[in-house]
């Protein structure tokens, strides 16, 4: 079952998949116009998914959140139902003070695996029935009922995860809060900008500062964090595009292609020619 709508005006999507054989339809290549934030959720066995050419564990009965520039596979896709939209059916970063999220829930650098115990699987399978009705119920309130629920989802799921990843801290809310800044500033300006003390002046927080509030939430650093989401988008680049590797060194702010296949290869083992020939991929458990 795959459900949609779409507004003709800004381009807005939102899909409803469930139990479809064939859910990898959305990669990330250089030329797709469509960009889909995703909620996923295993309904079935233990599976595997593949994000970003690794391989991580699929639990029954999570959800996971993945960004729309994420490329991903499913051992088993007819188990799984995902939400998709794209940004102008419901920008997350104009919505913040409403869904509390960026930077968290999507654009933080990790995975997310949420569990749902019994009280949450019931209230996510009621939230379920509730959008397969106004999706199958066309009228001129459609897309405004569907919002509504697209951000009950979303603070839901943000609730679930803030249970799971984030310690009951004094000052929880405020340290959080720089916490998502950081990654949502580190998202739009890592192409560039590789430096911890760019962000933290940004953000009037020194480096010391920045780094005593990852600890509270993540096992890396700010500057690990920086990088990581450079080997992310090389990592991209690199399978998805014909780019050379000199065009990819320039693209992600580095001056020296020796200088970024040596950041590339203490990161991964491998030089991007390796990764590219796939010679070995990286898998994680």
């Amino acid at each position: 079952m795959k459900l949609t709508v779409s507004d003709q005006k800004t381009g807005g999507d939102l899909l409803l998949i469930s139990g479809e054989e064939n859910f990898d339809r959305f990669f990330y290549t250089r030329d797709r116009a469509k960009k889909y934030f995703t909620i996923a959720w295993n309904k079935g066995e233990q599976q595997t998914i593949n994000i970003d050419g690794a391989d991580h564990v699929f639990n029954p009965n999570t959800l996971l959140p993945l960004m729309f520039d994420q490329t991903f596979t499913f051992q088993r896709s007819a188990d799984i139902i995902a939400w998709q939209f794209n940004r102008e059916f419901y920008c997350l970063i104009d919505h913040d003070a409403e869904v509390s999220c960026v930077g968290f829930l999507f654009g933080m650098g990790d995975l997310l695996f949420i569990p749902l115990d019994d009280p949450n699987q019931s209230k996510l399978k009621v939230l379920l029935d509730i959008f397969t009705q106004e999706l199958n119920t066309k009228d001129h309130i459609q897309n405004d009922m569907l919002i509504m629920l697209l951000k009950r989802l979303i603070i839901m799921v943000t609730q679930m995860a803030r249970t799971k990843y984030i310690p009951e801290e004094k000052n929880q809310d405020q340290k959080l809060d720089i916490f998502r800044k950081f990654n949502l500033l580190v998202e739009g300006n890592f192409r560039s900008e590789h430096s911890v003390n760019f962000y933290a002046g940004l953000l009037n927080k020194s480096p010391k500062t920045l780094s005593n509030i990852f600890s509270l939430y993540n096992d890396r650093t700010p500057q690990q964090v920086i990088q990581n989401r450079i080997i992310v988008e090389a990592r991209r680049l690199l399978n998805y595009t014909s780019k050379s590797v000199k065009q990819i060194t320039y693209e992600l702010g580095f001056e020296d292609p020796a200088y970024f296949c040596n950041f590339f290869k203490r990161h991964t083992k491998q030089t991007p020619v390796e990764f590219r020939s796939g010679k070995e991929q990286p898998v994680a458990a």
